[in-house]
């Protein structure tokens, strides 16, 4: 495989910058904690990282209301320190990844500014979504649309004369302002800035909400219509239901047919990853089409139950439909918007798809099952056709942090329910690196921007480090037996099924497989099997036997 292809089979770690180490003691990660951990990263085995915007932002949503693309906020550090970090990063054999936030910007940001002062029907408002209210004086919105983080997805402004005015577009929070990606200065400045990145030798970005770009002309009701459902496992878009106003409509694929040419103008060409929850696989190939981005989260697999049949039935739709555009499947199991895949799997009883912690809190819970199975999905995850992301902190098995107080919740989700939905940042608890009690070495202050629970002191990074039945130490031979084992990179997929519908096997080529267990009941592994790597600790031999909720790599 040419090495411009290198994202066909990555193993890449996401960095929550916020999250992942603080290097000045302000209780924040930020630049200078990821470049005292790239040692870390690269001795655990990962070929890129992504980090989530670092980009100057009123952080009303963890940096996702960014008000100038081209620049490092004060408080994660320099855009010098960025570009040194890159080529430290280069340096260790790492690739770097940003995040790129199109659909929206904050309303900090000077063009919304200008926007506002400018007044109705001001060149200015073009590049976003203003239009004028409904019913008497405008005061209803525009439209029925609602926001993803909960309330309506409009907000009236005040004019300039000082009375109620136009109101604005904000499928997330009102600081998040959607663009109007029909305009063309909006569509220059993002090639700009993706040029801006690149010339400073970033490899690639993840596009956020990538499906959300393009709005249906008009910006009709969604009431009396029916659509798919974005990150559904059974929505079919077909007879009786319609193209959704906006989300995943066919135009957003012009935008990146653009984006794609100008990553294939540098060498190496840089890649991008696409957040895009579409309704089923074969509307998230076509992201993928050769002209359009590289890869794309499977979300499908992500949510799916922890049953052989749900999962086996996402990974043959998942290979069907990226083989049809000659796409890498991009396996994830967690990101820093779902609950971890510790609690998730820790519900006893896996019968729907979950994603939120509201998913499941009302469901019996057993961490050490969660861990157990974890461990498990791990191999099965790292074994199968494509790439692999890796949301930190999973490697030392941290499970989801539902019981934050809520006055430390930041989440705009929390504020926008009306405080009915915990919302993220049970998931974004910043790690433990180090020592008995928290901050756990996250940073030389005495506090993190989140607490982390007393319990973790078992889970840190020190801890860990040399414990062969440890989480981390598991991460770290997956990681290895992948990278020596060409099988892992090259060979054909074709599942085994004489096992039982309870487990899931399949074959790289013809020297190498991997067998889950999702029952109760152990089954006898092949004979004259080599085991490679199991997911039971060292003190549960398998004797030639998987037990239940465990996986193994074999050598046939």
């Amino acid at each position: 495989m040419a090495d411009d292809e290198w994202w066909r089979t990555a193993v890449i770690y996401q960095v929550y910058i916020r999250s992942f180490a603080d290097g000045n003691g302000d209780g924040l990660g930020d630049v200078a904690g990821i470049r005292s951990r790239l040692p870390y990263l690269a001795d655990l085995g990962v070929d890129a990282i992504w980090i989530n915007p670092w980009y100057p932002s009123p952080m009303t949503d963890g940096g996702y209301d960014v008000s100038d693309y081209r620049d490092v906020d004060p408080r994660f550090g320099t855009l010098a320190e960025a570009e040194s970090l890159i080529a430290e990063a280069h340096g260790y054999g790492l690739r770097v990844l940003l995040d790129i936030v199109p659909n929206h910007t904050s309303d900090a940001h000077p063009w919304f500014a200008d926007a506002v002062v400018s007044g109705p029907g001001a060149p200015a408002r073009d590049r976003y979504l203003f239009r004028p209210g409904r019913g008497a004086g405008g005061a209803a919105p525009p439209n029925d649309w609602s926001s993803v983080f909960g309330g309506p997805a409009w907000t009236r402004v005040t004019e300039p004369d000082g009375q109620p005015g136009e109101w604005y577009l904000h499928l997330f929070d009102p600081t998040q302002p959607d663009l109007n990606w029909d305009h063309p200065s909006v569509r220059a400045e993002f090639v700009d800035t993706l040029r801006f990145w690149f010339d400073r030798g970033v490899d690639g970005f993840r596009i956020d909400v990538a499906h959300s770009l393009i709005k249906e002309p008009g910006l009709p009701d969604l009431a009396g219509r029916r659509f798919p459902v974005p990150g559904s496992t059974d929505g079919h878009r077909g007879p009786g239901l319609e193209a959704h106003p906006h989300w995943d409509r066919e135009e957003v694929h012009e935008v990146y047919r653009e984006w794609r040419a100008v990553a294939d103008a540098y060498r190496p060409p840089r890649v991008f990853v696409a957040e895009a929850w579409v309704d089923e696989p074969e509307r998230l190939s076509r992201y993928l089409r050769p002209d359009e981005l590289h890869t794309a989260f499977n979300f499908l697999y992500l949510m799916a139950p922890w049953r052989a049949a749900d999962l086996r039935k996402t990974i043959i739709r998942t290979l069907s439909e990226h083989l049809a555009v000659g796409a890498a499947p991009t396996w994830v199991l967690s990101n820093h918007d779902v609950a971890r895949h510790v609690s998730r799997y820790a519900r006893v009883v896996q019968t729907a798809p979950t994603r939120q912690l509201d998913d499941l809190l009302d469901r019996e819970a057993d961490l050490a099952l969660g861990v157990r199975r974890a461990r498990a999905a791990l191999l099965l995850t790292l074994a199968l056709p494509g790439s692999v992301y890796l949301y930190q902190g999973e490697e030392l098995g941290l499970p989801e942090i539902e019981d934050l107080p809520e006055d430390v919740l930041q989440d705009p989700t929390w504020r926008r329910s009306g405080h009915t939905e915990r919302g993220r940042d049970g998931c974004r608890v910043p790690l433990p690196w180090s020592g008995t009690a928290p901050p756990f070495g996250f940073g030389p202050g005495p506090a993190a921007w989140l607490p982390q629970p007393p319990s973790w002191a078992a889970l840190t990074v020190e801890a860990q480090t040399g414990d062969r039945s440890s989480v981390l130490e598991l991460y770290r031979a997956a990681l290895r037996t992948r990278r020596e084992t060409p099988a892992l990179r090259t060979e054909p997929f074709r599942f085994r099924d004489e096992f039982g519908p309870d487990v899931l096997a399949f074959e790289r080529g013809t020297g190498f497989a991997c067998v889950v267990n999702f029952g109760r009941s152990p089954v006898t592994l092949p004979p004259r099997a080599t085991v490679l790597l199991a997911s039971p600790p060292p003190d549960e031999p398998l004797n030639g036997q998987l037990p239940g909720d465990a996986a193994a790599w074999l050598a046939l």
